[in-house]
């Protein structure tokens, strides 16, 4: 059977309507950005046919709400299969560390992977709002398998010290460090094609 891969997208988070609309209407339009495709577009055709990749398309992502994007994770988790191998980007791997510390995953978990995770708000310029991690992260210590955190030292998003402070309350956890992946917006991801195809 298929090892299934989850893999949950970044978005932005605003203390206030005020400041989202502050947000949108200064935002720039760059046509030629949006024709780019990421890595997690290629990440099927990379992993090839021993593994169903899922993207999850998870509710205003550019102006996401904690309690949104769980309403709709607890509808897909009783849908999945055991071990699954769960995949958080930037705001998705906060996302799923904070959801994994909280609440019963109703499935065996391969692994979690986090990239480039911010953890709270104290070093970040962007609020995460009702995404910052309230609770130890026991649970998700516990349930989340085997668990990898990815980092670059030039994040341009997601300071260096979250890294730290991930590194201090999963301490088994095991850590990538990259020196130049930014905010791991590139077309390819081969590290990640590669630790994925040697989970057991």
């Amino acid at each position: 059977m298929k090892k299934q891969v989850v893999m949950i997208h970044g978005g932005t988070t605003f203390k206030t309507y005020k400041d989202y609309m502050v947000f949108l209407k200064s935002l720039k339009i760059d046509l030629e950005k949006s024709k780019k495709k990421g890595w997690n577009a290629s990440l099927q055709d990379k992993l090839g046919k021993n593994f169903e990749v899922l993207f999850l398309k998870m509710p205003n992502a550019i102006n996401a709400k904690y309690d949104e994007w769980k309403i709709l994770f607890n509808k897909v988790a009783p849908l999945l299969r055991n071990n699954v191998i769960l995949i958080g980007h930037s705001l998705g791997g906060v996302f799923l560390a904070k959801y994994l510390s909280e609440n019963k995953f109703p499935k065996k978990i391969l692994a979690s992977i986090l990239i480039a995770p911010p953890y709270d708000e104290e070093y970040t310029e962007e609020p995460l709002t009702d995404f910052v991690i309230s609770n130890n992260l026991e649970k998700f210590k516990k349930q989340g398998g085997k668990i990898f955190i990815y980092y670059s030292e030039d994040d341009p998003v997601v300071p260096y010290a979250d890294f730290e402070k991930y590194q201090k309350a999963l301490p088994d956890a095991i850590l990538r460090i990259f020196k130049n992946k930014g905010h791991f917006n590139q077309p390819t991801f081969p590290e990640l094609v590669g630790e994925i195809k040697g989970l057991e």
